[in-house]
């Protein structure tokens, strides 16, 4: 981590690596403590907690899974909850599409968010904490168990016990209510109430509250308190303070994770930090992660930040982009997205599935050239009615993001109808992450997802009906998934 005064310059502007996601990766214990790491926890431990969430008010630090909760808040809220058995989670379970920067921040540095993890607890009165991630992640898994046995015997990981727990590859696990069932060893499936209502190991006549922070949200927290909450204030916007890193995949020459500080503009992030469109191309739409509407040209002026992405109708969600260019056809970036939605929708809520299902159905039969316009207008309909008694926050984005793509593009959905199939030919692959090859700037999409059904089972299960969602059923067939380069 760079110190307080000093500023980090790179190949591309903008970037400013070093304050949560380091350059290379560290390696050892006696490597991060060399940096200066532990110092945090040190000076968290030596003053009352109080102090420390209001240190992490005084910086503005938000939360970076999506929602941009205020942090501070949120610990406050646990530390003063009387409930005298309260837990803080860490929510590693990354998989919206698109997204690779907590997998990285856990790679690179899995020391510094296990020093925000145990700082969290002490400063909220959590009796332990907890951080989950998906078991397919085999190097962070390995990363978090190394760094958290050197700590243990370091004595750097606080007075509150914290342990990893693991779970499915499934995109609900990232869902804060779906993460806490994991945890307490049982499907991703969403509970009706918040953490700080219903928290975890507990029983329904005595809840034991919880609070759910994101990787980077943890990750970010010993800088603030190594350097202070106007260090981490000297970048970023007044309401978005400091750097978020950003994920870009698809039709740009330099896709990739990048810390940037908030408030850069979609247009720095596209042209300065990801070189600009492919040769003899021009950007068509950015779909932010799968949650939120998507960015057209018109848009990409707009400070990153959360508030200032709100202001024009989306989100900034997780920082994760993907590029398309006008090669692209939007009734079948539709149509992936849609899918993977209905795919991952739990069924809890009846009118998620049934009509995230039927969206889906309306597009593919646009994309094969047998649609109607009465097809368009009954998309329409079921994106206002897939959101009816829902948990969380899954059937919104269905919403939201197919609305956003019908209404830009109508125009692109009516020659469908018109000529009777896609004037765009070409494939789509849903943008779901596996890996990065940090040498050479290339994600692996994960192409067994095409062989995902509704009920969150595979076509080529090697056992039928063997579902993904139980604890340690992954295959040797699933581990060695196809994947391809990007």
């Amino acid at each position: 981590m760079p110190e307080a005064s000093e500023t980090a310059v790179t190949e591309h502007r903008y970037v400013i690596p070093g304050r949560v996601l380091p350059e290379k990766p560290i390696e050892s214990l006696d490597e991060y403590l060399a940096q200066g790491g532990g110092d945090a926890l040190q000076i968290a431990l030596a003053i009352p907690p109080e102090e420390i969430i209001d240190m992490v008010k005084r910086s503005g630090l938000r939360g970076r899974g999506g929602a941009g909760f205020p942090t501070g808040i949120k610990w406050a809220s646990l530390r003063n909850d009387p409930a005298t058995i309260k837990y803080l989670c860490c929510n590693g379970a990354e998989g919206e599409p698109a997204t690779f920067k907590d997998r990285m921040l856990m790679r690179r540095n899995p020391y510094q968010l296990l020093e925000g993890v145990a700082i969290a607890a002490y400063a909220s009165g959590a009796k332990g904490s907890f951080v989950a991630l998906k078991r397919r992640f085999h190097t962070e898994v390995k990363a978090l168990e190394r760094a958290r046995l050197e700590m243990m015997e370091y004595g750097l990981l606080g007075p509150v016990p914290l342990e990893l727990r693991y779970g499915p590859d499934s995109y609900l696990f990232g869902e804060e209510r779906g993460l806490l069932e994991v945890i307490e060893g049982r499907d991703p499936l969403p509970r009706i109430h918040p953490p700080y209502m219903q928290g975890i190991l507990a029983d329904p006549e005595h809840p034991y509250p919880a609070a759910v922070n994101n990787v980077e949200t943890l990750s970010s927290v010993p800088g603030i308190l190594r350097f202070g909450p106007d260090w981490f204030r000297e970048v970023g916007t007044e309401r978005s303070p400091g750097t978020m890193i950003f994920t870009l995949v698809g039709d740009v020459q330099r896709p990739g994770i990048y810390e940037l500080p908030l408030g850069v503009t979609m247009n720095q992030l596209l042209y300065d930090i990801g070189g600009g469109p492919l040769p003899g191309h021009e950007f068509k739409v950015v779909v932010p992660g799968a949650s939120n509407p998507v960015m057209i040209p018109a848009h990409f002026g707009t400070p990153l930040d959360f508030d200032a992405t709100a202001a024009i109708g989306t989100g900034l969600g997780s920082a994760s982009y993907t590029v398309y260019d006008d090669r692209t056809c939007m009734v079948r970036v539709a149509k992936v997205f849609s899918r993977f939605l209905h795919i991952e929708s739990c069924g809890q809520c009846v009118p998620c599935k049934i009509q995230s299902d039927r969206i889906t159905r309306l597009l593919n039969k646009i994309d094969d050239g047998d649609g109607e316009q009465r097809d368009l207008e009954e998309i329409l309909a079921a994106c206002r009615r897939v959101t009816d008694g829902q948990r969380c926050y899954l059937s919104t984005a269905e919403s939201v993001l197919i609305q956003s793509l019908v209404r830009i593009f109508v125009g692109e959905f009516a020659a469908h109808l018109e000529m009777g199939g896609c004037p765009l030919p070409g494939v789509t692959d849903l943008p779901k992450l596996v890996d990065f090859h940090e040498d050479t700037g290339v994600f692996d999409f994960d192409m067994r997802y095409p062989l995902k059904r509704s009920d969150w089972t595979y076509e080529d299960d090697p056992v039928p009906g063997a579902s993904v969602l139980v604890p340690g059923v992954e295959t040797a067939e699933e581990e060695a998934a196809g994947t391809t380069s990007a």
